[in-house]
């Protein structure tokens, strides 16, 4: 049996997994996956989202307004949310944040619905699940001015100076699928060398399978991939990998699991 691992960061609510979600969860709590972070991404998807996650015990709900689908969102929708984030009590607020990659992003508007959900999870005393595309110095920035230190920059392609500089903030970082392929140089360098605190492990499936993978829509099993090829990366066993972002996750999302657990520890 492998080491208990959580998938921290994973759409199981997509409309791809509909026709076999319950083989996908099956196949991941066979390989010992113990839990799955589930954040939403639009307002419209919320009650799909607490569905799920009421019908499971080990899929765990974060609500936000993902920037990508800022033109479905307003700043009004941010009330919406904290009365949704009053009321159902998630493990995080998320996913939220920043993505610059396309040239006509509404960056102001982005910026907008991030600070306001920077203050929610204060006022809530939540973390937040954050994505950060071609804008990671921005999210620092306004991560900063928040007064926020609690939360994970999912996916993360940084630099190492900005690694640590969310490291610094408080923040973890999580790593799936890019971190298996030999040309992520970069990024895998980055993975060797930052401390195993601050690591978590995702698949943000369906999207970024693992090198074996590659071309399939990606499924939380596969997160024994993520964490074979990360673990080859890293100086401790991988047991030890399995066992600290384990408990990096449960302690960040403050999950109901044991961390002194014998299927944790």
């Amino acid at each position: 049996m492998p080491p208990s691992l959580i998938d921290s960061h994973v759409h199981i609510d997509h409309q791809s997994f509909e026709c076999d979600l319950q083989d996908v969860l099956h196949s991941a709590r066979h390989v010992n996956v113990i839990a799955q972070v589930v954040p939403a991404i639009s307002k419209k998807l919320w009650p799909r989202l607490k569905l799920l996650c009421d019908a499971h015990d080990d899929l765990f709900a974060c609500y936000g307004l993902h920037p990508c689908f800022c033109d479905e969102h307003s700043l009004h929708d941010v009330q919406k949310l904290s009365h949704w984030i009053a009321r159902e009590r998630p493990v995080a607020v998320g996913e939220c944040g920043l993505d610059y990659y396309y040239s006509g992003a509404n960056k102001a508007l982005q910026q907008k619905l991030f600070s306001a959900q920077l203050a929610l999870a204060r006022e809530f005393d939540l973390p937040v699940v954050i994505h950060a595309n071609k804008a990671v110095e921005d999210v620092i920035r306004m991560i900063r001015a928040s007064g926020h230190s609690c939360g994970v920059v999912h996916s993360f392609n940084g630099s190492t100076q900005q690694a640590h500089k969310l490291i610094d903030l408080g923040y973890k970082l999580s790593f799936g699928g890019a971190c298996t392929f030999d040309r992520a140089t970069r990024l895998r360098r980055l993975i060797a060398e930052l401390p195993l605190t601050a690591i978590l492990l995702e698949t943000d499936a369906p999207d970024q399978p693992d090198t074996e993978h590659n071309g399939q829509r990606n499924q939380p099993a596969w997160l024994l991939n993520v964490w074979q090829n990360l673990s080859q990366l890293r100086a401790e066993s991988p047991e030890e990998v399995a066992i600290a972002t384990t408990r990096n996750a449960i302690e960040l999302f403050r999950l109901p699991l044991a961390i002194d657990d014998p299927c944790v520890a």
